[in-house]
């Protein structure tokens, strides 16, 4: 229980919530793909996408379903640890977004002519959005104890990474020449 609410419910709400700022995400990035194509922009490495959208669909789902099936626990301090987590990575997320304005989308697309944005955690970090993806995978399904949810799809999420940060290191490394 949570506030006199069975913590289930109280989880499938939170997991519904971040469905909705997904989808937020998405037409976010649409737009703004829509920006860079009008400017000239090309998508590099479509061939994963349609797997990424797979993984964090499923993700969300499974999130819920091992909670509810599986009748995870809530674990007070594992919860609040999860918490703090997810709270930082969207955190890192959104200053990510933010930096990016009107460049960021859910595909890789490059603009010639471009520079590269090195504000924001891109002052710091290659890929700080991603970083905050793999914080968010571990840490959404642990705020209900979904630990088979949260091993599974890191390890997906990996795997798909490796692919996502190749494709988009050689369109960075195509738009700036090498020099990065």
């Amino acid at each position: 229980m949570i506030l006199g609410i069975d913590s289930r419910i109280a989880y499938t709400v939170l997991i519904g919530l971040i469905s909705v700022q997904r989808l937020w995400e998405l037409e976010i990035s649409k737009r703004n793909l829509r920006s860079l194509r009008s400017r000239g922009g090309t998508e590099v490495g479509a061939g994963h996408y349609p797997w990424m959208v797979v993984l964090h669909t499923a993700f969300l789902i499974s999130c819920v379903a091992e909670v509810w099936l599986l009748n995870r626990p809530w674990r007070p301090l594992v919860g609040l640890v999860s918490m703090l987590v997810l709270i930082a990575a969207l955190g890192l997320r959104w200053w990510a977004l933010r930096s990016l304005g009107d460049r960021w989308t859910t595909r890789v697309v490059i603009v010639p002519g471009e520079q590269l944005v090195t504000s924001g955690p891109y002052r710091w970090l290659r890929h700080p959005n991603y970083i905050a993806v793999v914080l968010e995978i571990g840490a959404i399904p642990m705020l209900h104890c979904a630990w088979i949810t949260a091993v599974v799809f890191s390890v997906a999420n990996l795997v798909l990474l490796r692919i996502r940060i190749g494709a988009e290191e050689g369109a960075l490394d195509r738009m700036t020449g090498g020099v990065t």
